[in-house]
């Protein structure tokens, strides 16, 4: 199917709205839009983000081994230019994240070869943010 892309808009929970607008709107500097006493949108690189409240609904413990690592599903994130990759991987390390996968590249040198990044936000929502080194590797078999 060929389109152009247009933003995605997710849905996610949250135990604490106050955690989720630090760390969204403060370490991985989402600007925020609306909100209310339930949920506060976020801009995520030009795509929609929305922390609800659920204190009951947020966390999962299943992997899946991926370049021999172990890949939390499920989790959400975005692919970026090396650039922007490269500044939020340094703006997460100087705010202290801890990474579940640290940066890396994964597949060097085969088809697929992106860098990639695991960590997760205060509510234990895994995100991954990766950068491919060619793009039009992206769905590449």
């Amino acid at each position: 199917m060929a389109t152009s892309i247009r933003p995605f808009h997710l849905a996610f929970p949250v135990h604490s709205l106050e955690e989720a607008r630090e760390f969204y709107g403060t370490v991985l500097d989402c600007a925020e839009g609306r909100s209310s006493e339930e949920w506060i949108d976020f801009n995520l690189f030009g795509h929609q983000i929305v922390a609800h409240l659920a204190p009951r609904g947020v966390g999962s413990a299943h992997h899946n081994p991926v370049d021999g690592h172990d890949v939390p599903v499920p989790h959400f994130g975005v692919v970026l230019e090396r650039g922007d990759w490269d500044a939020l991987a340094e703006r997460l390390r100087s705010a202290g994240v801890t990474f579940g996968i640290e940066p890396y590249v994964r597949f060097a040198g085969q088809v697929g070869e992106q860098a990639t990044m695991f960590f997760r936000d205060p509510s234990g929502n895994a995100l991954e943010f990766k950068s491919f080194a060619d793009d039009s590797m992206i769905f590449a078999r």
